[in-house]
């Protein structure tokens, strides 16, 4: 098995671990994710912020089972975070030295900035390119990281958490006292010049993820859904006034029901203060920050320029026995390069194309016949980071592939096509990308094949084109585009 590290994040509401495998030096995936609501910080704040016995209890009980679970994958590393409930608890050390004696663990208690710019480092890999403010609500804290030009400028941790809040102020049924302990903290932020938040966290997700159900979401991904201010904060108000009943029907789960309101609260409350209009959740968070934090410990904590963490493990995993996308993309970006101005395409979809074309066999891995469909599943599934939604969609979508139709004819009713560009656009840089795999069919290499462009024709020549001729007869070609070979 590939080398696996599994993490470990103690919150004060919910422990989490997930462990991920490497698949080549900077490219990983999760096989394995388990949570336990041992609620560690429960009563804490009632008791001067000290642990009391049962939540202790049963989480290191719960830590136990983690452990058993990391070994089962041979996991070469555990490494094992705190945050805000142990930071806080005047008899921690009670509690780490518990969990060393029966374990053999090291907890590591992180402070509030080393929170903030985990969670946000982990975005500014993991998530598209953007100017914004992540903001995290835990259960006894809230983090918040400006992200700019790819790295984490600067942290900042409040003192405002789900469990924090409810057991000082909504156990209480104090509202109005829980919204000024909230505002009254936030005015410790500096002004950001950005209106874009990136959710990360339980709550936040919790709330996107009902959003997703209860709408016609074109993309059933929760890393990088969109959503707008008001649509959230009108679904945030329901939150506030519902019973437990009517949670449910708003897609929350059970075991949420008694944080959910206090996470609502604060994240509403933040929204208005940062004043934000787009909202983006993010699959990633302090997890992840602390694997990645140790994989690129020598790159500063940054992956090499243009580097796509996704598209590597897809090409390892199910690309293993072929070159030939990567032939396809360098064959793809010289056509495009040729024909982008006759076909109007805008240089932005260059990027797009060359992943398309890249990850063109790893259907072959699952199953020779159909791959097409297995190739777009697989980008649907498991293409997660560093793109947008309207990038996985049009990636996904030129992969299918049928002879005689264009791709605008291969968009499936009540999909993504709201996130696909226009129609002739759409069948412009399908025609490239099939275009390069076709003239590629005898295997041979990109540099082998000779391409000019001249009044409306593209002229091609080569040694081994019979079976790309042939094939060649079954790609719809836009009005505009004729092929010469030469």
């Amino acid at each position: 098995m590939a080398s696996c590290t599994a993490i470990i994040d103690i919150g004060s509401n919910s422990m989490r671990m997930a462990v991920f495998q490497k698949t080549s030096r900077f490219a990983f995936h999760i096989i394995h994710e388990v949570k336990s609501s041992v609620r560690l910080g429960e009563h804490a704040y009632k008791n001067g912020g000290n642990l009391q016995p049962l939540p202790m209890e049963r989480t290191a009980l719960a830590l136990g089972e983690f452990l058993t679970i990391a070994k089962s994958f041979d996991a070469r590393k555990v490494l094992c975070v705190a945050t805000s409930a142990l930071r806080d608890a005047p008899n921690s050390n009670e509690f780490i030295s518990r969990i060393r004696r029966e374990h053999s663990l090291s907890i590591k208690i992180i402070d509030g900035a080393r929170e903030a710019y985990l969670g946000g480092m982990a975005c500014a890999n993991l998530l598209a390119p953007m100017e914004a403010i992540t903001v995290d609500v835990g259960g006894g804290s809230s983090e918040f990281a400006h992200l700019c030009n790819g790295k984490v400028e600067s942290m900042f941790s409040l003192n405002i958490g789900t469990v924090r809040i409810k057991e000082l102020f909504l156990d209480n049924n104090d509202t109005e006292g829980a919204i000024r302990y909230i505002d009254e903290a936030l005015k410790s932020l500096p002004p950001f010049q950005t209106d874009t938040l990136v959710g990360i966290g339980g709550t936040f997700r919790a709330l996107t993820r009902a959003l997703m159900k209860r709408g016609d979401a074109p993309l059933k991904k929760l890393h990088g859904f969109t959503t707008g201010t008001e649509t959230f904060s009108q679904f945030g108000d329901q939150i506030l006034q519902a019973s437990p009943k009517k949670l449910k029907s708003l897609y929350i789960k059970p075991d949420r029901f008694d944080t959910i309101k206090p996470g609502t609260l604060i994240l509403l409350r933040i929204l208005k203060h940062l004043q934000a209009k787009k909202l983006i959740c993010s699959g990633v968070g302090v997890r992840e920050g602390v694997f990645l934090s140790d994989m690129l410990r020598n790159a500063r904590d940054r992956f090499p320029a243009n580097y796509n963490p996704s598209v590597r493990y897809l090409l390892d995993t199910y690309a293993v026995h072929s070159d030939h996308g990567i032939h396809c993309a360098a064959l793809a970006k010289r056509l495009f390069e040729l024909l982008k101005a006759p076909l109007q395409i805008d240089e932005s979809f260059r990027y797009e194309l060359v992943i398309a074309a890249k990850l063109l066999p790893i259907g072959v891995g699952i199953r020779y016949y159909n791959y097409r469909y297995h190739s777009h599943y697989l980008v649907l599934s498991a293409l997660d980071y560093t793109l947008t939604h309207h990038q996985i969609a049009l990636i996904a979508h030129l992969l299918l592939f049928k002879k005689g139709h264009t791709s605008s004819e291969l968009i499936a009713k009540s999909s993504y096509r709201p996130l696909l560009p226009d129609t002739r656009t759409l069948n412009a840089i399908h025609t490239i990308l099939w275009l390069s795999h076709t003239l590629l069919a005898q295997r041979q290499k990109s540099q082998e094949i000779a391409l000019a462009y001249q009044n409306g024709a593209l002229e091609i020549q080569g040694e081994h084109l019979y079976l790309a001729r042939e094939k060649l007869k079954d790609l719809p070609l836009p009005k505009s585009l004729t092929l010469t070979f030469l």
